[in-house]
């Protein structure tokens, strides 16, 4: 009997540690008192605490931000300006080289961790998502641009989070300038996306459908039957049908206008999000340094993620347009024969 109360003792399980969020509660306690003495430390060496008469040394202060829209001129080649922003585009570059360089080179059956991590982001993350959407083979025909658009706005917005990014500043023209600037803060660098964007759903709606794809854009074929059966001396049939056949034309001069204009909102909507949470960033640490700034470092984390999907969706979704239009013609052809 006493063996067996022994052995219920040791075979039962031992009660669980009580604790929050995963840790110890000491240590919560612990992690709780530095952040709220970083966050009395960042009021008081803020304006906000020397508003209030807090006196802290000036090291623990940062100086007031001054947002500048235009990019800076860092210097010239071949008398051609590089700005800021561009440094940053090529950092960005250098960066998606660089990890795609390091997860290919040794290729293995059994990937390692930054194979694995490569994989999944474009094979079942990107490459699934373009399949569904645009289905498998025109998935796969659209996943290079979907795929280098959203990792290129992505990386974008997570490098300009990086220290240096606005605060190292060099001597150039006589005057000193931010090196490092987040590309997408640029309204260049959204533009040229756009611009690359509309030119790749011009160019897979014009290679499917052919010559046949600007009808959308300008179908005047109506208007000329119904000018011919004018001449013919059918009236009634050919008033009707310029009439429709106008509305049609009218209809394609605005289909022509929103695809230019798409250009415009892809360029403002990256560009104006992507400002905004860089300022958002700037007064956060001005106004309370430490803490405060750290969870929209957070946020601005999340936002770049899903700026890059929302660009890279889009683009993905008037692919898929300008490509399934004619496709659904040909099923109806046939089913009509």
């Amino acid at each position: 009997m006493p063996e067996q109360e022994k052995t219920g003792q040791e075979g039962a399980p031992a009660p669980k540690k009580k604790g929050v969020f995963g840790c110890s509660f000491p240590l919560f306690i612990g992690l709780l008192v530095i952040v709220l003495a970083l966050l009395i430390v960042g009021l008081a060496s803020g304006p906000i605490g020397k508003s209030l008469g807090a006196k802290m040394p000036g090291f623990l202060s940062l100086p007031q931000p001054e947002p500048e829209f235009p990019a800076e001129v860092v210097f010239h080649i071949f008398g051609f300006p590089i700005t800021n922003s561009i440094v940053g585009t090529w950092l960005t570059m250098i960066v998606l080289v660089g990890i795609a360089f390091a997860a290919t080179r040794r290729m293995k059956i059994v990937p390692g961790k930054l194979q694995t991590l490569l994989e999944f982001v474009l094979g079942t993350f990107l490459l699934s998502f373009c399949q569904t959407v645009a289905g498998k083979k025109n998935g796969r025909r659209f996943f290079p641009i979907v795929a280098t658009i959203f990792l290129f706005v992505l990386f974008n917005g997570w490098l300009s989070l990086l220290p240096g990014f606005g605060s190292i500043l060099i001597e150039a023209e006589e005057h000193e300038v931010h090196l490092l600037r987040g590309a997408n803060t640029d309204i260049n660098t959204p533009l040229a996306i756009a611009v690359m964007s509309f030119i790749f759903v011009e160019f897979f709606g014009l290679s499917v459908l052919g010559i046949g794809y600007l009808k959308k854009f300008f179908n005047v074929g109506q208007m000329l039957t119904s000018l011919g059966q004018l001449v013919r001396g059918k009236i009634g049939a050919g008033l009707s049908g310029f009439f429709m056949g106008f509305i049609n034309f009218f209809i394609g001069i605005i289909e022509l206008l929103s695809e230019l204009v798409r250009i415009v909102s892809f360029t403002l909507r990256l560009f104006g999000n992507m400002t905004a949470g860089e300022i958002l960033l700037l007064m956060a640490a001005f106004l309370v340094p430490f803490v405060f700034a750290d969870l929209f470092y957070g946020f601005e984390l999340l936002f770049g993620f899903i700026q890059a999907l929302i660009f890279a969706s889009l683009t993905l979704i008037f692919l898929t347009v300008a490509v399934t239009s004619h496709e659904h013609k040909e099923h109806g052809e046939a089913a009509h024969k």
